[in-house]
């Protein structure tokens, strides 16, 4: 009698990711009381970088954009300083990924601007953009820098063009961009670049999904599916897919991913549900996760990416009674590793004025760094210069670790040398979440000596100096904005040295931690 063997797989596949949880800011920890858009532009409205947040917000005469610094939560001053330089509604905000202190907007006005903001935040209404561009004909809706080439900014109009900026041109005013795209035929409603911006992709509102390349603007795919009319696109990192997310033919929300080679028919397609709002998709290329936000709606989708069939694993959901408007997304440098933080998204939530942080966290007992979910991620070095760039050289991103203490993040010294301004280095703040106290102490003592050196260089030329400020700044205050600025700037200096305690209290049980295993390890081995 022979036993026939019959192998058994599991209904269920192995995830480190399978249970991601989302968890909503406190209100404290939340930005109240911020006018935002009233914009029907189905864009995000905001942008974040670990020092600072941006948000497109309702304003009579012209358009204008908040600044705020990441932690200056809690009730919003009505009367905050503005970035106010357009005339007409601003419709897209954009960080530059290589430098935390500049930001470029797209407005109604046919015009992008590109801003400096001080290291200390807006503290009065910024009306002088650093860079402006002109050369649309119609509104421009939609701004994207690129991916690893440093001051290469793209813009897309009204007019159905997309054009290539490069900012390193000395003029104040830019007129003609490096090249002009005109493929389509209709307004693009999204863009998206690969990992080391060779190739990106768009979608149009005439239901075609275009692959080009940037640099010479060729033309390489194009999708025309019936079943499935897209509204934004995605290149899924070096995975060689694009993930479309739009709706059916019977006007059902989906998703539909597909071959990079061959876009003739999509790998797959999933209808999600009958909902009309617009579906934002986010990408973590160092993760493989995909988040699904819709406009209007309160909750969160979100998936496994692979590159093997059945290509997308649901994952679960997050769940919200509080509709969104847009979202903005936190580097990756900018998270919360103590906490294994993932992912975290900034929430426009219209309906009370607010704005809410929520973090996406992989459980963990250890609170010991978790270097399986934290591989080395883009930086915010550049890889080229816009003139290697231009020339035909591709590069991917230049790589750091998100471990702590490992690498400290100095964008507002590296993008002072191609603006032009020689800023002072101590500008370059830490940010939170990612620096030792031995690295902090070391870094104070470098920075006292360099400016005790520049003072003894340029002591006649420059003004006398007190707690890293001119003296004229210090006078007392004479008037009530006078008086409300200098206390919004103690209280930021009262949060920041709060963020280097909480830093040092979670490098201590590191610390303590550590110390506790090898103990605990030590009689083991001399058994």
């Amino acid at each position: 009698m022979t036993v026939s063997k019959m192998t058994w797989r599991p209904q269920y596949r192995s995830s480190k990711f399978r249970h991601v949880f989302g968890k909503a800011a406190t209100k404290e920890s939340c930005y109240d009381g911020v006018p935002i858009t009233c914009s029907v532009q189905d864009n995000n409205f905001c942008a974040v970088n670990p020092r600072f947040l941006a948000v497109i917000t309702e304003c009579a005469g012209g358009g204008a954009f908040l600044v705020l610094p990441v932690h200056h939560t809690g009730k919003v001053d009505p009367h905050h300083p503005r970035v106010s330089g357009h005339r007409g509604n601003v419709l897209d905000v954009k960080w530059n990924p290589f430098n935390d202190y500049c930001i470029a907007s797209c407005s109604e006005d046919t015009t992008v601007k590109v801003w400096e903001i001080p290291p200390h935040g807006v503290l009065k209404n910024l009306t002088a953009a650093w860079k402006e561009l002109q050369g649309h004909s119609r509104r421009v809706g939609l701004i994207e820098w690129h991916p690893t080439a440093n001051n290469v900014l793209f813009s897309t109009a009204y007019d159905y063009k997309v054009m290539i900026w490069n900012l390193d041109s000395p003029e104040q005013v830019i007129k003609n961009p490096v090249r002009t795209i005109s493929h389509h035929t209709d307004v693009v409603l999204s863009m998206s670049f690969n990992t080391d911006g060779s190739l990106f992709a768009t979608t149009c509102k005439d239901r075609k999904v275009r692959l080009m390349e940037p640099r010479s603007g060729n033309l390489l795919q194009e999708a025309n599916c019936k079943t499935h009319k897209a509204s934004k696109v995605l290149l899924l990192g070096n995975l060689k897919m694009l993930l479309t997310t739009g709706t059916s033919r019977w006007n059902d929300r989906q998703i539909a991913l597909w071959d990079q080679d061959d876009l003739s028919v999509p790998l797959l397609q999933e209808n999600l549900d009958g909902s009309s709002g617009v579906l934002f998709p986010f990408y973590d290329p160092d993760t493989h996760m995909l988040y699904v936000a819709g406009k209007g709606d309160g909750n969160i989708r979100y998936y496994e990416i692979s590159s093997e069939k059945p290509y997308i694993h649901y994952l679960t959901e997050y769940r919200s009674h509080l509709p969104q408007k847009g979202m903005g997304v936190m580097p990756k440098r900018g998270l919360d590793v103590s906490s294994c933080e993932v992912f975290r998204f900034y929430k426009l939530v219209t309906i009370k004025s607010l704005i809410e942080p929520l973090s996406m966290i992989v459980p963990r007992r250890s609170e010991s760094y978790q270097e399986d979910i934290y591989p080395m991620t883009a930086g915010i070095t550049p890889a080229l210069t816009a003139e290697e760039w231009l020339s035909g050289v591709d590069k991917g991103p230049v790589l750091m670790s998100l471990r702590p203490g490992s690498q400290v993040a100095e964008s507002y010294s590296e993008m002072s040398k191609g603006m032009g301004n020689t800023r002072d280095s101590r500008r370059s703040q830490s940010r939170p979440g990612m620096l030792q106290l031995a690295y902090i102490q070391d870094q104070l003592q470098t920075k006292d000596g360099k400016e005790d050196g520049s003072h003894a260089v340029d002591d006649r030329s420059r003004t006398p100096v007190r707690n890293g400020e001119d003296l004229a700044l210090c006078s007392p205050p004479r008037t009530e904005n006078e008086l409300r600025l200098k206390f919004l700037k103690q209280q930021e200096e009262i949060r920041r040295l709060r963020e280097l305690l909480h830093q040092r209290d979670v490098r201590v049980k590191q610390l303590e931690l550590e110390i506790k295993n090898i103990k605990n390890s030590q009689p083991q081995s001399s058994l």
